[in-house]
């Protein structure tokens, strides 16, 4: 233990003996370079992780071993987090890393919903490759989402987190980070509302569905589905914060965004749409 004997003093007091500056300097350089080694692989492999992307303005497939925060406004866009998630989720299995689990609190899925197996097969997730783990509280799911981030068999881990749970402060989120990144497994924390806390999250990101694509043989018919992310944390190589995404065969396609088209979190819609009722008539959608 050592301090200051006073703000002007040049000496310092370590347990009993009187030792000048520079020594004193000497040690706390030593100190930091101890502590520096011990954290060196986390901490490269983080630094790394924190910047993406490519010149072309792509979105890419981003490596496992992230913690990635996924905001969204209201929890009826839960299903639309769910699916940028598990699109994610898609690329990271391999031979080896055979597994993607899904975490619940028990109490919240009559709330929120479960992943649907067809749905998933339609985009091209074997649903045999999910384990869905639901739980009685929120240190429960930490625990699970700490221990199977550990397991090399787990490419990916989707957490739906309902409100703001106490057990999820900066101390967890810096601990999942740590433990995501020395396992190279990704962790997805689906998140709600506009509020943000502090958390030791690699990426966070704020997502709002968006009007699908169109279909080529009828333009009022469903098309892929699309995403509007803006990355609120983390680092862009291009310097690129905004991306309008479109589900493909081959997994997220970046497109240019229409003009008039906007997301459907209560944005404001410029022009009025006509929209054709069963009786022949107009109204304004």
């Amino acid at each position: 233990m050592f301090w200051l004997e006073s703000p002007c003093s040049c000496f310092v007091h370590i347990s009993g003996h009187i030792m000048r500056a520079p020594d004193h300097q000497q040690r706390l350089a030593a100190l930091r370079d101890t502590i520096a080694d011990i954290e060196r692989k986390p901490a490269l492999a983080e630094t790394r992780a924190k910047s993406f992307g490519d010149k072309d303005g792509r979105f890419p497939k981003l490596a496992g071993g992230l913690l990635q925060e996924i905001f969204t406004d209201a929890v009826r866009n839960g299903g639309a987090s769910l699916g940028f998630a598990f699109g994610q989720a898609k690329t990271l299995l391999s031979a080896k890393r055979v597994a993607v689990l899904y975490l619940q609190l028990a109490n919240d899925g009559q709330f929120f919903g479960l992943p649907y197996g067809p749905g998933l097969l339609s985009f091209g997730f074997d649903p045999s490759r999910l384990l869905i783990v639901r739980v009685s509280e929120m240190r429960e799911l930490l625990w699970v989402a700490e221990e199977a981030l550990a397991c090399r068999a787990v490419a990916g881990i989707v957490a739906d987190i309902g409100g703001d749970p106490d057990p999820l402060d900066f101390t967890a989120s810096r601990r999942l980070s740590l433990r995501a990144v020395e396992a190279g497994t990704s962790l997805f924390l689906l998140r709600y509302g506009k509020e943000r806390q502090a958390s030791a999250a690699h990426l966070r990101w704020h997502l709002a569905p968006q009007r699908s694509g169109r279909q080529p043989f009828d333009e009022r018919a469903p098309g892929p589905p699309r995403w509007a992310l803006t990355l609120e944390k983390g680092v862009s190589l291009n310097q690129q914060t905004q991306f309008l995404l479109e589900w493909t065969e081959d997994g997220f396609a970046t497109i240019p965004a229409e003009p008039g088209r906007k997301s459907r979190n209560g944005a404001p819609v410029p022009l009025a749409l006509p929209a054709q009722l069963a009786n022949g008539l107009f109204q304004t959608a």
